[in-house]
């Protein structure tokens, strides 16, 4: 008899399923308990941690800019202002179709190509997401009012005013305040990182000028604000703030009314004016022309209107008055006359006589005077009022040329007056031992008598030019030019000393007869004048004439035409203004540059009645941190 055919073992399930329900059991306890470890790691022993973590991703530290210093002149006249510059700003994020947005935003706004330019490279730079990118500043009412109206179609484009710097009087004070442009890579890579953390959130700094020098004190400090932001980055909420703090405002020495009748005097003409008030080295006007308009730069200067300045012939962008280097002429003939009686090789009462040239012994070369018959008879005296290269041909050759370098560099030829500005040149006064080194030649006797008319090797500046005379005005105090109102500086050199201090007052009062004498080649300032001014007139020569050959200015070609020079002073009983002006290919100090030189005085010496009204020292209040630094820390 068969067993019967068991279907199922139920025993054997049974078993099968307890492991299986066992097995199970001990991975769902051990997940549970891996589980619960894990969240307890996390919210008890992790706590602080993660809490950290999530407040960083929900919320950002932002900086905040600090206004920039305002630049005002000595009497309160903004010079450089803040002012808001409305700007269309685009929201990447918020954009379904950015290509199409911008052509809506061109029709309503016209875009340039070196908008579209600068836009494309701060997307493709380093930001914040929901940061707005700035597309075209300077709108007008009109772009403004356009943009607002289709802003309900305009998703993620907006308008903002963003405070930006305002030069109010354009191309008047372009050289001497210089401006300021936006921050880029590169400036950031030349920082440290505690400057790059004074610049976080900024988007300007100086370039040029004051606003460069003075970069510490007009930039302030910035300022933070905790946000509150969502996954995507976009604000929420303001946690906490701590507002910049504004830059310093500068006050300056400069003189609006100098400053533009230095400006005015100039005309379109080429060329330089910079006055100083002698007591206390108050620079009152600083001009160079042709100029530029600093307000061109502050957001970026389009590739046109750079070439423009780039490639005119003038060079608008050359500060003539700080980097100029020009032969001074016949302008050093007071202080090779100081130098000579100084060293007794000469006096007042030694005379000699003038043919129309001057010639070494046992040497056929004639040197000759600007007067080609001569001057006949000559003193010191005369040889000043009238420019008598003769009798500075031997004087300075008596003199010598290191007794003569010695001298001049007591009046900051030769050397950077130390004025409150960067890349100012050192001019060039010659020597034997700078002949051997900068040309790896010998110093001839005929390189002394060049450079005692100021022509030669000799290079200075417009600003050298006006120090000396303002050291000269004040009978030896040394000033160095200062543009800060409290940028009270200690002058490099001690004061210059004469054997005989009475040859001061002397070579003023002869330096007064150039412009009030009968035959003084500057008399032509004198004219209606209600004061009593010294000055000295002088040519430079753009090149060299041979001996035999004969200079004729009406067929020459302009640039090629002598500069023309003038230093001058006033009031001659107490100089309150020392001045230097030079014109390019002006031809004679007197007539071209010596109404210019007047017109400054005026402005600075003269009520609205045309009365004497000497305006007393600036009031300073002296500050410890003259000096700002440029990004990088380079003085």
């Amino acid at each position: 008899m068969r067993r019967p055919l068991t279907l199922k073992d139920h025993h054997h399930e049974q078993r099968i399923f307890s492991f299986r329900l066992l097995v199970s059991a001990i991975l769902v306890t051990l997940l549970t308990v891996g589980l619960v470890g894990r969240m307890a790691w996390l919210q008890i022993f992790q706590h602080s941690r993660y809490t950290t973590l999530s407040d960083e991703n929900r919320v950002q530290t932002q900086a905040v800019p600090p206004p920039r210093g305002l630049i005002t002149d000595r009497n309160g006249e903004i010079l450089a202002a803040n002012r808001p510059d409305f700007t269309v700003e685009v929201i990447v994020e918020q954009i379904p179709d950015l290509q199409r947005t911008l052509r809506e935003i061109h029709q309503l706004v016209p875009l340039e190509s070196d908008d579209i330019e600068r836009f494309n490279k701060r997307l493709q730079g380093p930001r914040r997401p929901w940061d707005p990118i700035p597309l075209r500043g300077r709108l007008s009412e009109d772009e403004i009012a356009r943009i607002t109206v289709n802003q309900h179609r305009l998703p993620g484009v907006r308008v903002a005013a963003n405070p930006v710097r305002h030069y109010p009087h354009g191309k008047l004070f372009s050289h001497v305040l210089g401006y300021v442009n936006r921050l880029n890579a590169e400036d950031l890579d030349g920082m440290t990182l505690t400057e790059q953390g004074d610049y976080a959130g900024t988007h300007y700094y100086g370039r040029s000028g004051v606003e460069r020098y003075y970069e510490n004190r007009l930039h302030g400090q910035v300022g933070y604000r905790q946000v509150e932001t969502n996954a995507r980055g976009r604000i929420l909420r303001v946690l906490e703030q701590k507002p910049p703090v504004p830059g310093e405002n500068l006050r300056l020495t400069l003189d609006m009314d100098v400053q533009r009748a230095a400006d005015e005097a100039l005309g379109d003409r080429r060329g330089a004016v910079v006055a100083i008030d002698p007591r206390d080295g108050s620079v009152l006007a600083f001009v160079s022309r042709p100029v530029f308009d600093p307000n061109l730069f502050v957001n970026g200067i389009s590739h046109q209107d750079y070439a423009r300045y780039r490639e005119d012939l003038d060079n608008p962008l050359f500060n003539r008055a700080l980097q100029g280097r020009y032969p001074p002429g016949s302008t050093v003939k007071p202080f090779i006359g100081l130098a000579g009686l100084d060293a007794g090789v000469t006096d007042w009462q030694r005379t000699i006589f003038d043919p129309g040239y001057y010639q070494l012994e046992d040497n056929p070369h004639r040197y000759r005077d600007w007067k080609r018959w001569g001057h006949g008879h000559v003193d010191m005296n005369k040889a000043v009022v009238q420019s008598c290269d003769t009798y500075f041909y031997d004087l300075g050759f008596k003199l010598g040329i290191s007794r003569m370098h010695d001298f001049l560099s007591d009046f900051s030829l030769g050397q950077p007056t130390g004025i409150d500005l960067f890349n100012e040149s050192s001019g060039l006064l010659p020597s034997k031992e700078w002949k051997r080194a900068a040309r790896g030649a010998t110093w001839y006797h005929g390189d002394t008598i060049n450079a005692s008319i100021g022509q030669g090797f000799m290079l200075a500046t417009p600003l050298q030019l006006a120090t000396a005379t303002a050291i000269l005005a004040h009978h030896g105090k040394q000033v160095t030019p200062t543009l800060a109102a409290d940028a009270l500086r200690v002058p490099p050199r001690p004061d210059v000393t004469l054997r005989h201090s009475e040859n001061w007052q002397r070579m003023e009062d002869t330096m007064a007869e150039v412009v009030h004498g009968e035959r003084g080649t500057a008399k032509v300032m004198a004219e209606g004048a209600p004061y009593r001014m010294g000055a000295k007139t002088g040519t430079s020569q753009v090149f060299s004439v041979g001996q035999e050959e004969t200079y004729n200015e009406d067929e020459l070609a302009e640039r090629l035409l002598d500069h023309a020079l003038i230093i001058a002073f006033a009031p001659v009983e107490e100089p309150a203004i020392a001045v230097a002006v030079l014109v390019e290919n002006g031809r004679h100090g007197g007539s071209t540059a010596g109404p210019v030189a007047r017109q400054v005085m005026d402005a600075w010496l003269l009520d609205d009645n045309g009365e004497l009204a000497v305006p007393p020292p600036l009031n300073r209040t002296p500050q410890t941190q003259t000096a700002g630094t440029t990004p990088g820390g380079t003085p």
